[in-house]
């Protein structure tokens, strides 16, 4: 409609532009006297403006009909073409949401497939794992079917049925009862020839004229009695009989040697420690060491102070110094040598007196004190030492579970061992060296209150006599 309009007005605008010239009369033009007179041609018709104005607007009326008709043309046909793509889009989209849908499908049934791929894989490992294992012990029966290409060869299935198959017939093998000829060793050593009563392939019984009873490997295919030998029981099985308790020892392995329990014993209970128990140990001993070094100290400084004040204290009420401090010197310990400065320093100012007193005391406390710092610094350093067992010991059995899982304890039997022994042999160290310790410290104590005591006695003797000879 634009491009109508836009034409119907270019075309009015140049029918206004040619009027002016339609309808201006013509200019008068004056005769030239000399010009001759010539006849006028016949006028042209005039021509309407409502005429000319009714053929433009039949002109753009019909063209505005052609472009109606057109753009109405041009209408239909874009609405058929955007039927005809919203339809394809349509279908596009439910095309779209069929492939999401069959990639889900797709993804859904992969994810399946991995973990039945996972699974089978876990079983076959299993299976083969299971295969492994009945073949290791079958052969332990005499049985050697995993060395067999058929058994190989063969499917999963058919070789579950060997399996099952050869256990049945070892397991037949086992509930049987055979005697043959055979020697085996005594308790004491002694190899002795006899008779061996085989319960399948779990037992031995051994009878001969110096002993019978329940046999159990001694190593390299040779048997020895057990400790409960069960005679009545081996002569039972010998005649065929049937015996309500069978008293033996079940094999294990025939090829070992089977080992006595061991004796527990001091040496044994430090080696479960490992070398964190015997560090702790040795430290307790050399605590002990120290322990002992210094009751021995303690016994040659400590002496009681009572005779000493009795030998000296009436030379000193007397004025008798020179002889007092003979007297003091017969007397032996720390009491004794710390009153005997006091004595050569009784002419000295009370005060100067006193420090030259805690001077000798100090000078004593160094022996009296002697090892009572390392032995309570031991008595500290054990259970921590315990404590570092015990979290190696646990570190241990951790990275044991870790490699092997919990499905043995024997496997955690050692990591625990040393996780709770050295914790044990920590405390055992630790508690004695630090009642000890504490023990010799208070020890150490009385006596330098002896030495104090003592000193500070024959001072006030003095004084005492000193100012009643100043007074009289």
């Amino acid at each position: 409609m634009n491009r109508v309009a836009k034409l119907a007005l270019l075309l009015v605008c140049s029918y206004a532009s040619l009027l002016p010239a339609q309808n201006a009369a013509p200019p008068t033009a004056t005769p030239s006297p000399a010009a001759p007179v010539t006849p006028a041609a016949p006028a042209a018709a005039p021509v309407s403006v409502d005429e000319a104005y009714r053929k433009e607007f039949a002109f753009l009326s019909a063209q505005k009909r052609e472009l109606s008709a057109q753009l109405a043309q041009l209408k239909a046909s874009g609405a058929q073409q955007q039927a005809s793509l919203n339809a394809e889009v349509g279908s596009l989209e439910a095309r779209v949401l069929a492939l999401d849908s069959e990639s889900g499908t797709l993804q859904e049934q992969g994810v399946v497939a991995e973990e039945t791929s996972i699974a089978n894989q876990e079983t076959s490992s299993l299976l083969e794992a299971t295969f492994a294992q009945a073949g290791a012990t079958l052969e332990g029966y005499g049985v050697e079917l995993l060395k067999s290409e058929a058994f190989a060869a063969s499917a999963d299935g058919d070789k579950t049925a060997q399996l099952f198959s050869a256990a049945d017939q070892a397991l037949a093998a086992l509930s049987t009862v055979r005697t043959e000829a055979g020697d085996f060793f005594l308790g004491d050593g002694t190899q002795v020839k006899g008779k061996l009563v085989r319960v399948g392939n779990i037992a031995v019984y051994g009878i001969s004229a110096q002993g019978s009873g329940a046999l159990a490997p001694a190593g390299g295919g040779q048997l020895k009695l057990w400790r409960d030998p069960a005679a009545d029981i081996a002569k039972a099985l010998e005649a065929g009989q049937s015996p309500a308790v069978l008293k033996t020892y079940l094999f294990e392995s025939a090829a070992n040697a089977v080992s006595e329990p061991q004796v527990a014993t001091f040496f044994t209970w430090m080696a479960k420690g490992g070398p964190i128990g015997f560090i702790t140990i040795g430290l307790g001993f050399l605590a002990g060491l120290f322990a002992l070094l210094r009751v021995f100290f303690l016994l040659q400084a400590g002496a009681a102070v009572q005779p000493i004040i009795d030998s000296v204290g009436p030379l000193v009420k007397q004025r008798r110094i020179a002889e007092a401090i003979e007297a003091c010197k017969r007397h032996k310990g720390s009491a004794a040598r710390v009153v005997t400065a006091a004595l050569r320093n009784l002419d000295r100012e009370r005060e100067h007196l006193e420090d030259i007193i805690s001077e000798s005391i100090l000078h004593e406390s160094t022996r009296l004190n002697r090892f009572g710092s390392v032995i309570l610094m031991i008595a500290g350093v054990a259970p921590l030492l315990g404590l570092l067992g015990t979290v190696t010991g646990m570190i241990q059995t951790f990275d044991v579970i870790t490699e092997f899982g919990t499905s043995d304890p024997k496997l955690l039997a050692g990591g625990i061992a040393v996780a709770l022994v050295t914790t044990e042999q920590g405390l055992l160290v630790a508690i004695p060296c630090l009642l000890v310790g504490n023990l010799l410290s208070g020890w150490a104590d009385r006596i330098k209150d002896d030495m104090e005591k003592g000193a500070l006695k024959v001072i006030n003797l003095f004084q005492e006599q000193r100012d009643l000879a100043k007074a009289a």
